[in-house]
């Protein structure tokens, strides 16, 4: 999905972000055994939560190590990546690398993952706002670590987009004080569980 110009935008047309359209390039092998590229397409965008936030996946995996044999990695994502799938945050016993734009004053409901999430400031400036009450501003090339905390991104930009690459990794079960921490996905997610 894009307009003319590239930008992300929702299932009907209007634009979501006027941040730059990202495109994503999947190597492989030839019958020679040399590096081409396998498949290059721009990122196709999702709308959540009234327009206010857009997704792109741009690749899974479902085990570890991923199996690269007879391509059987990219028939797996593009089954995970299509739109009827059920496919949460997470991927259980794999891995996401999702792409998310945040509305300028956007602030996503608090909650968390199972997982261990790398999380890296693209563009603009975002709180990363945890339950215990820290707010912490991260700006352009800063990089958030969540390791199954129950955390909330706020786009504190009144004119801005801001954007984040995230990649998501499944994790063992976390037990804190006696308490184990499952996914929570908070109130405005529109997402289904990630079954991890």
């Amino acid at each position: 999905m894009g307009d003319l110009a590239g930008n992300p935008t929702s299932g009907n047309g209007n634009k979501l972000s006027n941040l730059p359209q990202l495109h994503r390039y999947i190597t492989g092998h030839n019958a020679e055994g040399k590096a081409i590229v396998h498949e290059h397409n721009d990122f196709e965008w999702r709308p959540y939560d009234e327009d206010q936030l857009a997704f792109s996946v741009a690749y899974t995996t479902s085990e570890f190590p991923a199996d690269l044999n007879g391509d059987a990695d990219v028939a797996q994502h593009k089954r995970l990546a299509a739109p009827d799938s059920n496919l949460g945050l997470v991927n259980p016993r794999g891995t996401v690398l999702r792409c998310v734009d945040f509305a300028p004053g956007y602030a996503c409901g608090m909650h968390r993952t199972q997982s261990l999430d790398y999380g890296i400031v693209l563009e603009g400036d975002i709180d990363m706002v945890l339950d215990s009450g820290e707010v912490h501003p991260l700006k352009r090339g800063d990089v958030a670590i969540q390791r199954a905390t129950q955390h909330q991104w706020v786009n504190k930009s009144k004119t801005n987009w801001a954007r984040m690459m995230f990649v998501l990794q499944d994790c063992k079960p976390l037990t804190v004080a006696g308490q184990e921490m499952k996914e929570d996905l908070g109130t405005n997610s529109g997402l289904p569980p990630s079954g991890n």
